[in-house]
C-alpha cells in the first residue's frame, strides 16, 4: 500500500527504532497524506524529549526526496531557523509567507492576506502553539493569525497543513490554550482533522536533568490540585545547576567563552528585569560603556519595513533634501530587492548583531543612530538602517502608541509640500526616521520572546515566587523556559524551598 511505503521511506530517514507513539504518528501521517479530502489537516503534538523534532525532520527530508511539495513555516525567525537546521531545508516565518503589504495610509502599516497560488503543497508549521486565535494584531490581515493561515493554505489547490507543537508551552498572549493544537477549534473551520500525541520521553532524555524536570513540570499542568511550587531535582544530573547571584558574572563569562554570546540567553519574567540583566551583562561581563557599540546583540521589537534597493526619481529627489536616507544605491540586477531579507521586512523578535554604529543624533523628540546590522537567522545578511535608541532600555515592549503618534505627526510635517496624498504617504512610509528600527538588547529576554528558539546555555531568572503565585500560567512559563536549553540550564538565585533535598 502507498501508506506502508510512505512510512517505510520516512523510517529510512529517521534512522532510529521508533517508539510506539512515533510509529502511531507515522501511520496517522500516512493516512493524512493519502486522504483525498481537500480540507484535511493534521496536528502533531509532542512534549520535550519525545523525538518530535527528529520525526518532523525525517518527514520533511522524505517528502522532499520523493518530490512532494513542502513549505516550512514557523511563527518567528528564530523558530524558522531552528526548523530549517533540524530538517535541512529552508523555512520562513508565517507572516512572510502569507501576507503582502497594502498601500500605506497612516501611522501604521497594513498587510493584506496573500493569495495561495500553489498546487499540491503541504504546509508544515512548527511551534504552532504560538499561533493565535485572538484578534490582536490588526496590522496583518484579519488580525487573527489562525484564521488567516487556514484561509491562505486552503485557498490553494489541493493544499493541506500539518501543525506541529507542544501544548504544554506558553499559549498565545491572552489565551488559556493553544488554539492551533486543538482539534475542536480546527474542526470549527470545516477541516477534517487527524491528530496524534507524542508523550513517551526517549531514554536519552531520561538522563537529562533539563528534560526530567521539564516532564515533571508538564505533568503539573493537568493537576488542578497542585498547591506548591515545583521542586527541581539537581542531584544526578550534569546539565542543570544553580548559580548564586555572586557567581553569575563569572558563570556568564564562562558561557560566552564556551558556547558564544549567540548561544547564551537569560530568560526572565518581565521587560524591567530583562533591562537590568541586559545592562549588567553589557557593563560588567562584556565591559561595554557606550550606549550602543559594535558586537552588541539586539532583538527587534517592532516590524521593520524595508525600502527596496532601487529608489524612484521622486525618492532620490527627496533624499537630496536630506529627508530620505534609508534608500540604497541601485544594486546589480542579481541582488535581492531588500538586501537579502525575504519578504521585505524584519519581524518583531528577530535577532541582529551590530557591526557598525555611527552618527547619533536627536530629531522629532527621539534619538537615532545609523547602524549596520547582521541577521544571523537570515544567513548573516547585513543591512544599513537607522535605529531608534529610545527603545533600548524602556520597560514598554516598544514605542508606546502615544510615542508612535508623536513621531508620525512630526515626520508628516516634513512632507507638507507634497501635494498628492499617495505620494506623501509613500514617502512617509519610507522615511528613515519614521521607519527606524526599534530595538532592545538581546542578552536577556522574556519567555514569550524566547519561545520558539533554543540556546545551548539558558540562565533562568524567575524572580520572587511564593506558593500563592502558583498559577497555570506560571507552570506553562516554567516549562517553556526549561525547554529552551539544549546543553545546560542555570537556575539563577533559585530558592532552596524549590529544590529537592
Amino acid at each position: 500500500m502507498i501508506q506502508d511505503e510512505l512510512v517505510y521511506q520516512i523510517l529510512q530517514e529517521f534512522r532510529f527504532t521508533p517508539t510506539n507513539d512515533q510509529a502511531n504518528a507515522l501511520r496517522v501521517f500516512a493516512e493524512f497524506m493519502t486522504d483525498r479530502d481537500e480540507r484535511a489537516t493534521m496536528i502533531l503534538r509532542g512534549c520535550a524529549g519525545t523525538g518530535k523534532t527528529s520525526l518532523a525532520g525525517a518527514m520533511v527530508r522524505t517528502l522532499r526526496r520523493l518530490s512532494f511539495k513542502v513549505a516550512l513555516l514557523a511563527p518567528t525567525g528564530r523558530a524558522a531557523k531552528v526548523f530549517s537546521l533540524n530538517s535541512g531545508f529552508p523555512a520562513s516565518t508565517i507572516h512572510r509567507r502569507i501576507y503582502r503589504e497594502k498601500a500605506f495610509n497612516g501611522a501604521d502599516g497594513r498587510f493584506n492576506l496573500n493569495q495561495n497560488m500553489y498546487r499540491d503543497m503541504l504546509f508544515m508549521v512548527d511551534e504552532a502553539s504560538m499561533v493565535s486565535l485572538s484578534s490582536g494584531n490588526t496590522a496583518f490581515g484579519s488580525g487573527c493569525l489562525l484564521d488567516d493561515l487556514i484561509e491562505y493554505v486552503y485557498g490553494g489547490t489541493n493544499c493541506r497543513m500539518l501543525l506541529i507543537g507542544d501544548k504544554a508551552q506558553l499559549p498565545p498572549v491572552g489565551e488559556e490554550e493553544s488554539p492551533a493544537l486543538r482539534s475542536d477549534v480546527l474542526r470549527s473551520y470545516g477541516l477534517r482533522v487527524y491528530e496524534c500525541d507524542l508523550d513517551e520521553v526517549l531514554r536519552q532524555g531520561q538522563d537529562s536533568g533539563i528534560l526530567w524536570n521539564a516532564t515533571m513540570i508538564r505533568r503539573m499542568i493537568t493537576h488542578d490540585e497542585a498547591t506548591q511550587l515545583p521542586r527541581i531535582r539537581l542531584s544526578g544530573f550534569a546539565d542543570i545547576s544553580v548559580v548564586p547571584g555572586d557567581e553569575l558574572i563569572e558563570s556568564l563569562a564562562s558561557s560566552f567563552s564556551a558556547v558564544g554570546v549567540d548561544e547564551t540567553m537569560v530568560i526572565t519574567r518581565s521587560n524591567k528585569r530583562a533591562n537590568i540583566f541586559n545592562q549588567g551583562i553589557r557593563n560588567t561581563v562584556l565591559g561595554r560603556e557606550e550606549e550602543l557599540t559594535t558586537g552588541d546583540l539586539l532583538m527587534v521589537v517592532k516590524n521593520k519595513y524595508l525600502t527596496p534597493r532601487n529608489p524612484s526619481t521622486k525618492e532620490a529627489s527627496v533624499k537630496s533634501k536630506g529627508l530620505q536616507g534609508d534608500a540604497r544605491q541601485p544594486a546589480s540586477s542579481n541582488q535581492p530587492p531588500f538586501g537579502g531579507i525575504d519578504g521585505g521586512f524584519i519581524a518583531n523578535g528577530d535577532r541582529a548583531v551590530v557591526r557598525r554604529v555611527r552618527n547619533v543624533r536627536e530629531l522629532y523628540g527621539f534619538r537615532f543612530a545609523d547602524a549596520t546590522l547582521e541577521f544571523p537567522d537570515y544567513d548573516k545578511t547585513e543591512i544599513d538602517t537607522v535605529v531608534i535608541l529610545d527603545t533600548l532600555m524602556t520597560e514598554a515592549p516598544a514605542l508606546t502608541h502615544q510615542q508612535h503618534e508623536q513621531l508620525f505627526d512630526n515626520v508628516v510635517a516634513d512632507y507638507a509640500d507634497v501635494q498628492l496624498k499617495a505620494d506623501r504617504m509613500r514617502l512617509i512610509r519610507e522615511d528613515k526616521y519614521y521607519n527606524a528600527m526599534q530595538i532592545k538588547f538581546g542578552y536577556a529576554v522574556t519567555c514569550h520572546k524566547a519561545q520558539g528558539g533554543q540556546w545551548a546555555h539558558i540562565y533562568l531568572d524567575q524572580g520572587y515566587m511564593t506558593d500563592e503565585m502558583l498559577t497555570p500560567d506560571y507552570i506553562h512559563w516554567l516549562y517553556t523556559a526549561f525547554t529552551r536549553a539544549t546543553e545546560h540550564l542555570y537556575l539563577v538565585n533559585w530558592p532552596r524551598q524549590q529544590m529537592e533535598e
